[in-house]
């Protein structure tokens, strides 16, 4: 999603002529993709026995494969959440004017995994001390988001917020916005399931199955100590 806008937002020349290679070759989030254009608003209202819970941290295709990967996790839907705009699709969100964010919505079993250690997931799995950046994407819409529902949701995501940073697992300051979720959008449908359908997309070669793995290190040594 190489705006205008998040090109300006580049640092130095250096990083803005790497930053073009990159796409040159990978792409990125959202890149090429084609398929279903339709959005809709999905009611955050689980079914029985099952909770919701809505992240952004960056590509919704990355955060959707991991979160898919955590036991407990029933269903993972890719989507818009965070802006002030009706309807948002991909196209809109791209000019990074909605104030939507790529997000995921997570379904899960409460007696199998709780908010609490999606939140854990949520915060070892991207780089929540980059502004409006995830590795090669930039933009408002790649934007570190925890959602929560209640006050009790609120309390648990400062704490665990707080609970990272102490492990000094990343070098920077943590620059998540920990914000009530309003409404979720679910994304157009050649988004969803992206990397199961399409696995040797370079993008996903390049970017997503990396940062899945790395994921994967990081959650098993955290758990560790």
């Amino acid at each position: 999603m190489m705006t205008q806008k998040s090109t300006k937002q580049t640092k130095t020349p250096f990083l803005f002529a790497f930053i073009l290679f990159y796409f040159s070759l990978f792409g990125n989030c959202g890149f090429g993709a084609k398929g279903n254009a339709e959005t809709k608003q999905i009611p955050l209202v689980p079914k029985s026995g099952q909770k919701m819970a809505v992240f952004a941290e960056g590509c919704f295709w990355c955060s959707e494969h991991i979160f898919e990967s955590i036991p407990g996790v029933l269903d993972v839907v890719s989507g818009y959440a965070g802006g002030h705009t009706e309807n948002p699709t991909y196209d809109s969100v791209n000019t990074e004017t909605t104030g939507h964010a790529e997000s995921v919505l997570v379904v899960y079993d409460p007696t199998k995994i709780n908010y609490e250690e999606l939140c854990r997931v949520f915060f070892l799995s991207h780089d929540p001390t980059t502004v409006d950046r995830q590795g090669p994407d930039v933009g408002s819409s790649y934007r570190s988001i925890l959602f929560y529902q209640t006050e009790e949701e609120f309390q648990i995501a400062k704490r665990i917020k707080l609970e990272i940073e102490s492990k000094k697992i990343w070098d920077a300051p943590i620059v998540t916005e920990i914000k009530p979720i309003a409404k979720f959008y679910q994304a157009e449908g050649y988004h969803q399931d992206f990397i199961k359908h399409n696995p040797n997309q370079s993008y996903v070669q390049a970017v997503s199955l990396p940062r899945y793995f790395e994921f994967q290190k990081r959650y098993e040594k955290y758990k560790r100590n």
